[in-house]
């Protein structure tokens, strides 16, 4: 069959206009739209300990990425007395920039909220939300140290000494993780690392306050709360245009109940 000249021309210039057509919107499973998510680990951890999260988020179709930061998980043979808060703060921010992200919905868990506050920081335009998770939240000058309760440096650098080579946080044992026992607190106690302990000596050096101006969300866990965290908690109650919630779960709770996680992340605008 002959097609006609003018048809063939007519079929070529509707398609050439589609390509113009700006895509819409990458919808998740849910209806809704497809956000990017980086989810930051506390202490001890790694990427790894967000595996049932992300696996949750991306069934809904979003995008999730948890970098490891230096001398942990799978990086823990890089431990250093030379790691310092700027590197994990570095971590997250060249995974942000390797990765091209924009529009972030960015997480930082417990101690991860050290690394999630300097980024947000250096890169505040590439932020849409944070949302602390039972997390630290230091200010410009402030160590990791400086913001736990009193008495909790002297304990945990004599520790470091004692067991750490006064490179490192030992791993504290089951008791300092209150999730229930069981195959998945195995999983995450056999993976569990030291932790370096230059990163809560060293200062977070920020041009902004805490949260850079950016939406925020604080989640604080409150089944049992941590003694180590509620000095920032009380900081988030104060911090004007904060949103605050409290959850009746464990501190660690993406382990035992990763759906109470990736439920809350997922309601984030």
């Amino acid at each position: 069959m002959i097609m006609r000249r003018d048809v063939l021309l007519g079929a070529a210039a509707a398609l050439s206009a589609a390509s113009l057509v700006e895509p819409a919107a990458a919808q998740s499973d849910s209806g809704t739209s497809a956000k990017t998510y980086v989810l930051v680990h506390g202490a001890y951890g790694g990427g790894w300990i967000w595996r049932d999260v992300a696996e949750g988020l991306r069934k809904q179709g979003h995008k999730v990425y948890t970098p490891t930061q230096t001398g942990l998980g799978e990086r823990a043979h890089l431990i250093s007395r030379q790691i310092t808060v700027n590197t994990h703060i570095e971590d997250v921010a060249n995974l942000i920039e390797t990765e091209e992200l924009n529009d972030i919905i960015l997480v930082g868990h417990s101690y991860g909220g050290m690394a999630v506050t300097g980024v947000a920081d250096r890169m505040p335009e590439r932020i849409r939300h944070i949302v602390y998770l039972d997390a630290l939240i230091p200010e410009n000058g402030e160590n990791a140290f400086s913001i736990l309760p009193a008495g909790a440096e002297a304990a945990r650098k004599k520790t470091a000494v004692e067991q750490g080579g006064g490179v490192a946080l030992p791993v504290p044992g089951p008791e300092g993780f209150p999730i229930p026992d069981g195959p998945r607190k195995d999983w995450f106690m056999r993976r569990l690392r030291p932790h370096p302990i230059s990163t809560y000596e060293s200062a977070v050096r920020l041009t902004k306050p805490a949260g850079a101006g950016l939406p925020v969300t604080y989640v604080a866990y409150t089944s049992p709360a941590l003694a180590s965290i509620e000095p920032s908690r009380q900081r988030a109650r104060t911090k004007a245009g904060w949103k605050y919630i409290e959850l009746p779960v464990p501190h660690d709770v993406e382990i035992p109940n990763p759906e109470k996680v990736y439920e809350l992340l997922i309601s984030i605008k």
